[in-house]
């Protein structure tokens, strides 16, 4: 769904090169050009991502737009071309996300950076460490700000509580002077538990230590701010910091997940650490499609290619609790636990829906069956995945829309 973002500049020039960029951008501008346009705007929707607004308007010259669009929630970007000392001081004053000089062309096309970055802030949980409520409460409210989640932790040892009991913790910002355990300490902790692009570290001192940032980088944060920190710096370096966990996780993505299904592929899959352990029985199945080349003969790779994607998702579906991985082609594996009754049950109930199916694609309706082999043994993966082959052969030479397990 495209983002609505709302736009009050009074010059119609700079208005056309602001509408221009956003659409280009995959964002939806709403305009005005006045405090009195912007409230009608208002009346009728808040439903913005953000509001970009120039500071001196027809009908307020001082801002006051800004504290229009904060009282109705909407996060703020201030564009201005008067930007003094007393200037920025009111207008970071006002909680706004950032502020815009107008001094060049580049300006506009460095907007969209923040919003993409904005947009992203979603899908990140940031975790505030510090033992002293006021600190924790100033970096709340500047993280809320950029659209993070925030939780918060007294000390060290609440927040590996914390980070082991919620999975979704990407960020973490510490402290570094605290009881029971220091903020180095703890992002050594941490880093034993989990790789810079699971999640990252930002430390914050008040001290005159002059080794203190290499004792935090060298222990594995991402980044080191001295308080009293400036507002801008720590939204930099949050940016950063945020954007090269983005760009780590999409790496880790694009090297583990199959580019079709976005399954597990055989990468993935070998590196786990299910598969690589070799203790106590497993459940392990192989299985493919039916007849997948005559499939593709048929109708064409694209509706193949659409099969594949089907069978992937309803695998997941099935097997929320497995390891599924695309094993290249129409062959996918998984790997489950020890319980081969309730395997083969839920594997039964997957052949059985699939056969009894109808996909529409793109006008054709298609049916296709699977055909599964299926090994329950304490042995390493390798043997396996041959003994579940050997039980996927038999199958399709039993006449293919069944399963063999041994």
């Amino acid at each position: 769904m495209e983002q609505k973002i709302l736009v009050v500049e009074d010059s119609r020039p700079f208005r056309r090169v602001i509408e221009s960029e956003l659409r280009q951008a995959g964002y939806t501008p709403v305009l005005a050009n006045s405090i009195a346009e912007a409230e009608a705007v208002l009346d009728n929707s808040t439903d913005f991502l953000c509001a970009i607004l120039d500071y001196c308007l027809p009908d307020g010259q001082d801002g006051e737009i800004i504290d229009v669009c904060l009282s109705v929630g909407i996060k703020v970007i201030v564009l201005t071309a008067l930007m003094d000392e007393m200037t920025r001081e009111k207008v970071l004053a006002k909680t706004v996300i950032d502020y815009i000089p107008k001094d060049s062309p580049t300006c506009i096309s460095s907007m969209i950076p923040i919003l993409q970055r904005l947009e992203r802030n979603h899908d990140h949980t940031a975790l505030v460490v510090d033992d002293s409520i006021t600190a924790r409460k100033y970096i709340r409210s500047l993280l809320e700000r950029q659209y993070l989640t925030v939780l918060e932790a007294r000390s060290g040892e609440q927040a590996l509580e914390m980070i082991n009991s919620n999975k979704s913790i990407s960020l973490v910002i510490t402290d570094y002077s605290m009881p029971e355990r220091d903020g180095v300490s703890l992002i050594k902790e941490l880093r034993k538990r989990f790789r810079p692009g699971q999640l990252a570290v930002i430390g914050l001192s008040a001290s005159e230590e002059p080794a203190l940032t290499a004792k935090f980088l060298k222990a594995g944060a991402n980044d080191f701010l001295k308080k009293p920190f400036n507002q801008e710096e720590f939204y930099c370096r949050l940016h950063s910091t945020l954007n090269i966990l983005d760009s780590e996780r999409n790496l880790y993505l694009l090297a583990n997940r199959d580019y079709l299904t976005q399954a597990w592929n055989r990468r993935y899959f070998f590196n786990h650490q299910l598969v690589k352990k070799n203790t106590g029985p497993r459940c392990l199945a192989l299985l493919d499609i039916d007849n997948f080349k005559q499939l593709n003969d048929s109708y064409g790779h694209h509706i193949g290619d659409m099969v594949l994607i089907e069978l992937a998702n309803t695998l997941q579906i099935y097997f929320p609790d497995a390891l599924v991985a695309r094993f290249g082609g129409e062959e996918f594996c998984i790997l489950y636990g020890n319980a081969p009754d309730i395997f083969i049950q839920r594997l039964n109930r997957l052949i059985e829906e699939i056969a009894q199916s109808e996909l529409t694609i793109l006008g054709n309706t298609i049916k296709y069956t699977i055909s599964l082999g299926i090994t329950h043994a304490e042995s390493d993966i390798h043997s396996l995945i041959h003994r579940a082959d050997n039980c996927l052969y038999k199958a399709k030479e039993k006449g293919r829309n069944c399963l063999i397990a041994e």
